[in-house]
């Protein structure tokens, strides 16, 4: 009798539970976003309010447990998901499940030019945060290539603000159809690593809005991005993660944004200026969120206790507070509380497959005389020098740091396609240079050291060199600190370790020679004119070594191209040319002098005999023709087949233009949109690209690609009235696939 009794009660309960379950329409998924979150709201204690907006770990902040509304899971990285730290710590979990895929990393997708890819990118990465139970992904990155020094250019997407604006959509869509939100950082001009945390940036509205701002704007307003994360570094004096401008007056009032503003990790540092100018959610890691102190202090942070103690003292009222948790509880709704997420997967042979295909697809050749490339079956003897072609690359570079389930080298995949060639591979170490593998506990577990010096590993790799029908040398960069490295910027614009010496001398004694460069940034290159071939290979990540031999070998036809361009030496990047007001800045303060002359748009002024000087927010610019032409221009990009382009033509507001194959064989290749007004009332760029697209052909195929032209595309930002302004007039439209390479051109009248 008395079990009947139970399962009376219980069953009572579980009645009782679900009515009051309905009546509560937070809980109800189909109910109205806003009509859930108000109900929420209301349900709510000021304590809860409080302990909602910000972090209980180093990765999770807390929900309402008292409501059965639960909290959220944040995840590095814009490339991989991180393996598991402690609760408080950074220290490793030592799980044994916590591996992830390694996908290529930013500066890769964006080299593919190819929205598809970007779609598929997010797509995998969702899923893996959702099979690993998080609901936020802390990418992707999207700040401009602004000097080549900053040592996490490899996480963003380059140096044009529309090329990063069209490819982080559909990422962010890939992502969050799995039901993860995307947060797109750092929100804003993060654009060098030095001084990150203290640096206070000036610059033009106008470099703000056409440069720096509009791959944001196209997150939000395109993307729909569910969250943003602040930065570290100040602009006007106000620290981002708590600027009223960036977050209150843009982000929300300019561009409508409704999900939350996350804090980088310890980006905030004030708490009447985190409760006033838009901040949601905090993280960090010790008691302010960025030095070390005492454990489990996340009471003690900017909107923890100091918040809840400002109001019950009637300082400050709870209006803030409460959009504050309507932002990060639509977080919730969206992403923990979602009923339609799936499950995921984890490492699975599709999300492989898309590593190795979007990394094969963002590889570059940059050039290919004779030619060298793609290796030919009749080459038996290849050799492998340099340390980048066993050295595993997931590892390392700050929080991008993967525990990848695997990493097939540059090495190992040249390797087992050579043997279908039956071709020998040898390989010699050229040169050391980081030969630590770890970051925050993960391990590569490779032992890197040699003894050696410079002048025995040179000889060593001439000397085999000699023998080889074909040389290839994969160097470049790593993830060290000083490298491509998140909290350091790189010391030089060469390449380190003595690597300039060793090509050079490998060029001599083998003319069969490629250089292979994996890294996310430019470099100087003083040895190009003696080296026929040369590809740029980026961070691969899991599926390096396969989507490289692909290319060299040529079973996949390389269509990636650059993202940025490459100048000769450091001084030809306008950034440089200031001394150190411009970068990386004098006590703490960088003021931006080339304005919107990033760049390709500053390239364009090559051959200008005199400065350009114009006034822009009541600052005067002087704007030096650069001395040298680019190494590599925007966009540019080789293919082992050849295209031609049509004449352009026009119907309206229409542009047409032919692309034929006219090579051997099946390729892809890119086809830019570039505007450029005849007489611009005002100092402007000499073109600027407005839209691109990318088009696969097989040999003596023919399509006609149509663009349709906006006034969007030709506007400009005027500062003193602080609205886009469209001048009418004459415009060309330049077609090409570089930005120096405009193959064919079509007038356009703005009326």
């Amino acid at each position: 009798m008395k079990n009947y009794t139970r399962l009376f009660v219980l069953a009572a309960g579980l009645f009782l539970f679900a009515v009051s379950a309905r009546a509560h329409v937070y809980l109800d998924p189909k109910a109205p976003m806003e009509q859930r979150v108000e109900d929420a709201l209301s349900r709510m204690t000021l304590g809860e309010k409080i302990a909602i907006i910000h972090a209980q770990s180093k990765f999770s902040s807390p929900g309402v447990a008292r409501l059965g509304i639960p909290g959220l899971w944040c995840t590095d990285g814009p490339h991989g998901i991180r393996a598991e730290v402690k609760w408080d710590e950074w220290e490793q979990a030592g799980w044994t499940n916590d591996s992830c895929m390694a996908f290529p990393t930013l500066t890769c997708l964006a080299a593919t030019w190819n929205t598809d890819m970007a779609l598929l990118y997010g797509k995998s990465i969702g899923e893996e945060a959702l099979y690993r139970g998080k609901n936020v992904l802390l990418g992707p990155g999207v700040n401009i290539y602004r000097t080549p020094l900053n040592g996490r250019n490899f996480e963003y997407m380059g140096e044009d603000p529309q090329l990063s604006a069209q490819m982080v959509v559909p990422y962010i869509q890939g992502v969050q159809q799995n039901g993860v939100a995307a947060c797109v950082k750092h929100f804003a001009l993060n654009n060098q690593e030095d001084g990150r945390h203290v640096v206070n940036v000036t610059l033009s509205d106008r470099a703000l809005y056409e440069i720096y701002l509009p791959a944001f704007q196209a997150a939000v307003q395109n993307g729909g991005t569910w969250s943003i994360m602040g930065a570290y570094n100040r602009i006007w004096g106000q620290y981002a993660c708590h600027n009223h401008r960036l977050l209150v007056d843009i982000l929300r009032g300019e561009w409508g944004f409704d999900g939350a503003v996350i804090s980088d990790w310890g980006g905030v540092s004030n708490t009447d200026e985190a409760i006033h100018n838009g901040m949601d959610l905090e993280f960090g890691s010790w008691t302010d969120g960025l030095t070390e102190g005492r454990s489990n202090s996340y009471d003690a942070y900017y909107l923890a206790l100091p918040y809840l103690e400002k109001i019950q003292r009637g300082e400050v009222g709870t209006k803030e507070l409460d959009d504050k948790v309507r932002n990060v509880l639509r977080l919730i709704f969206r992403t923990s509380m979602n009923p339609d997420k799936g499950f995921g997967s984890l490492c699975s042979d599709a999300h492989a497959q898309a590593a190795r295909q979007i990394a094969g697809e963002g590889i570059v050749l940059l050039k290919n005389e004779s030619p060298v490339l793609p290796i030919t079956a009749d080459k038996k003897s290849i050799l492998v020098v340099g340390e980048n072609a066993i050295k595993q690359m997931t590892v390392g570079g700050g929080s991008s740091s993967l525990k990848a389930k695997y990493e097939i080298s540059p090495l190992q995949g040249i390797r087992e396609r050579a043997a279908q060639n039956g071709a020998d591979v040898q390989y010699v170490r050229g040169y050391v240079g980081d030969i630590v593998g770890e970051y925050n506990g993960v391990t590569t577990g490779q032992d890197l050291r040699d003894d050696r010096t410079p002048a025995e590993l040179t000889a060593e790799a001439v000397n085999a060199a000699k023998q080889a029908d074909i040389v290839l040398f994969i160097g470049g960069l790593n993830k060290a600190d000083h490298q491509d490295a998140e909290g350091y910027d790189r010391l030089q614009y060469d390449l380190p370790y003595g690597q300039n010496e060793l090509i050079a001398a490998l060029a001599k004694a083998n003319k069969n020679l490629a250089v292979v460069i994996l890294s996310g940034n430019a470099y100087a290159m003083p040895w190009l004119n003696d080296v026929p071939a040369l590809v740029q290979a980026w961070f691969n990540g899991s599926e390096t070594g396969h989507a490289l031999a692909e290319v060299l070998f040529g079973d996949v036809n390389p269509s990636g191209h650059l993202p940025f361009t490459i100048f000769p030496t450091l001084e030809d990047y306008p950034s440089h040319q200031y001394g150190a007001t411009a970068y990386p800045g004098i006590n703490n303060e960088v003021e931006y002098k080339e304005d919107i002359f990033v760049g390709y748009r500053y390239a364009d002024l090559y051959g200008q005999k005199k400065p350009l000087k114009y006034t822009a927010d009541g600052r005067q610019y002087t704007i030096n023709p650069p001395k040298h032409k680019p190494l590599f221009a925007f966009g540019h990009g080789l293919s082992y087949t050849s295209f031609s382009l049509g004449k352009a033509t026009m119907n309206g507001n229409t542009v047409t233009v032919g692309i034929r194959n006219t090579g051997s064989r099946q390729g892809k290749q890119v086809v830019q949109l570039y505007v450029a007004p005849r007489k611009p009332g005002i100092v402007r760029p000499k073109k600027e690209l407005k839209a691109f697209r990318k088009v696969s052909l097989n040999t003596g195929e023919e399509q006609q690609l149509t663009f349709e032209l906006s006034n969007d595309m030709f506007r400009y930002f005027d500062a003193d009235k602080h609205e886009w302004v469209l001048d009418k007039g004459t415009y060309d439209i330049y077609i090409g696939t570089s930005s120096a390479n405009p193959e064919t051109k079509i007038e356009y009248t703005v009326k």
